[in-house]
C-alpha cells in the first residue's frame, strides 16, 4: 500500500471565478494531483455558519421548522445563521442568531463541535455551540423578521426525543443532526469540549 499524499501535494495551479452571488462564490480550481497530472474541481466558497444547541434547565432543546427552498420543503433545524457580518466573531454571531430567531439568550456557551457541511464541493464550516442557562430576551434593535422566518415554527423538545427524531429521519439538517448527537453524547459521557473561541 502506498503512503498517503501530504496536503501540500495538492497545489492549486489556477482559479477561475464562475459565479459570484450575495452569499456564495463558485470557482473552478485546477489542482495538481500527487500522482501526476492535474484535475479541475468546482468549489463553492461560503462564509461559514453557526448553529446553536440551546438547552434549557429541564433538558429541552430548541428546534425550528423552516422552509428551505433548495430542498423544496420544511426542515427541523437548530437556531443558526450565516457568518456574513464583517468582522463579527462566530460566538457573537451565534448569540445574535439565538436572540433574532427565538428571542433567547444564554448564560453559558461552549463550542460543541465543528463540521464541514458538504466538503466534496463546498468549504462551508459550521461551528456548533452549546448554549445553556437560557432566558427570554427581546429581538435585537433594528432586526426585522422576514421571508422564510415569518413562517418559522419554534418548539422546545426533550433532547432524547430530538435525538430519536434524527434516527426516525424527521431531522435531516446536517448541523442539527451533528449538534444534537454531539450534545446527547456530551451530556451522557461528560466529554471535554474545546474552548468557546476555538475553530
Amino acid at each position: 500500500m502506498s503512503e498517503p499524499a501530504a496536503e501540500g501535494d495538492y497545489r492549486v495551479l489556477g482559479t477561475e471565478t464562475v459565479y459570484e452571488g450575495r452569499v456564495i462564490t463558485l470557482v473552478r480550481d485546477t489542482v495538481a494531483m500527487p500522482g501526476g497530472g492535474d484535475s479541475v474541481r468546482e468549489v463553492v466558497r461560503h462564509p461559514g455558519a453557526v448553529a446553536v444547541v440551546a438547552l434549557d434547565d429541564h433538558g429541552n432543546v430548541v428546534l425550528l421548522r423552516q422552509y428551505r427552498h433548495p430542498v423544496g420543503g420544511y426542515l427541523w433545524e437548530l437556531p443558526a445563521g450565516l457568518r456574513d457580518a464583517d468582522g463579527e466573531p462566530p460566538l457573537e454571531t451565534a448569540k445574535r442568531e439565538l436572540a433574532e430567531e427565538v428571542r433567547m439568550a444564554a448564560e453559558r456557551w461552549s463550542l460543541l463541535t465543528t463540521t464541514f457541511s458538504t466538503p466534496g464541493f463546498c468549504d462551508e464550516l459550521v461551528l456548533v455551540y452549546l448554549a445553556e442557562g437560557l432566558s427570554d430576551v427581546d429581538r435585537p434593535e433594528g432586526f426585522t423578521v422576514e421571508h422564510e422566518e415569518l413562517d418559522m415554527t419554534v418548539e422546545l423538545v426533550p433532547l432524547a426525543d430530538a435525538v430519536q427524531r434524527v434516527f426516525d429521519g424527521a431531522i435531516r439538517n446536517s448541523a442539527a443532526v451533528v449538534g444534537l448527537l454531539a450534545a446527547a453524547q456530551h451530556r451522557a459521557a461528560g466529554t471535554r469540549l474545546r474552548p468557546v473561541d476555538a475553530t
